[in-house]
């Protein structure tokens, strides 16, 4: 019998922060809900990073998932203070985590992307179309933001398929 693991994915922001939940159990993935954390622009960083924490912990206390999927940052030479703001955020959601005991796995934007289409490069468009199909959606998951926590969640769940219980032999599920 295969056991069922609630992933939730989440792609990081300052402003939007997509969270996407899903139950898999080694065969099928079915997404349970996907939204965004919209963050007010008028606040400052520290009420922000606040809102940020009160609104994941919503979400961990109502999907309590065994293992969030975090994309991890991406850093561009051009622009190191995007890069340390983004890093606050995913601080405060990592934080929130850590004080909910649930296992954290992160993941690189071309390795999420890899996993689902075969290819580390894919546009927002292909990750979004592939998301369409294996989970049946009726349309494309919007906005990007919530494509990419689902795409985190499912990259999650394929890499667990892999890993193979070296005692027993099965699955990680």
């Amino acid at each position: 019998m295969e056991v069922q693991v609630k992933i939730l994915g989440i792609d990081p922001g300052l402003h939007l922060c997509g969270y996407a939940c899903l139950e898999a159990d080694g065969n099928t993935e079915n997404l349970i809900e996907a939204g965004v954390i919209r963050i007010r622009a008028d606040l400052p960083l520290p009420d922000k990073l606040n809102q940020i924490a009160e609104d994941i912990q919503t979400i961990l206390d109502r999907f309590l998932p065994q293992i969030v999927a975090v994309e991890e940052l991406y850093s561009h030479y051009a622009h190191p203070r995007t890069a340390i703001l983004m890093g606050h955020a995913r601080g405060a959601l990592l934080q929130k985590m850590a004080a909910a005991g649930v296992e954290v796995k992160s993941f690189s934007a071309t390795r999420i992307k890899k996993s689902l289409t075969g290819n580390g490069r894919a546009s927002k468009e292909q990750v979004q179309r592939t998301i369409q199909t294996l989970l049946a959606l009726p349309q494309l998951p919007e906005p990007p933001d919530v494509a990419d926590a689902i795409a985190a969640a499912l990259c999650c769940a394929t890499t667990m398929m892999h890993i193979v219980d070296t005692t027993t032999g099965h699955s990680a599920y």
